[in-house]
């Protein structure tokens, strides 16, 4: 039964990922609960996927050619999940940036994801495509 939990919440956390990289904003709203709150990064306040999320797949779409996330680690703890990940962007002007980070995840009972904590600098990515 654990595993097949687990599976479950890796499926979740690939298709969260997966439908970011390819600027998909339905396939990422599936995998979050209708409530769920993200800090991405943690600092800023929290996002809103159901109102927010057209706004933040516009600006993904405006400034970048290319949005990949490499999941280098996967931890599974009950209905939690953290992830070790490296983020490479290319700009629409043709700057590459780099960023990695670590990001937290809460499950509901329905596999959905309610939370997600992002650690990474963004600023620092910012700065690489100036």
């Amino acid at each position: 039964m654990i595993l097949k939990k687990n599976m479950s919440i890796e499926t979740t956390i690939s298709e969260y990922y997966n439908s970011l990289a390819a600027m998909n904003p339905q396939g990422w709203l599936d995998s979050l609960a209708e409530d769920a709150a993200i800090y991405d990064p943690v600092g800023k306040p929290a996002l809103n996927p159901e109102k927010d999320s057209e706004k933040l797949f516009t600006i993904l779409t405006k400034f970048y050619s290319k949005f990949e996330i490499e999941r280098e680690s996967l931890f599974i703890v009950n209905h939690e999940a953290a992830v070790k990940w490296k983020m490479t962007v290319i700009s629409k002007n043709g700057k590459e940036a780099n960023a990695e980070g670590i990001t937290t995840f809460k499950l509901n009972e329905a596999g959905k994801i309610t939370e997600v904590k992002a650690y990474w600098d963004e600023n620092q990515l910012k700065s690489q495509l100036m």
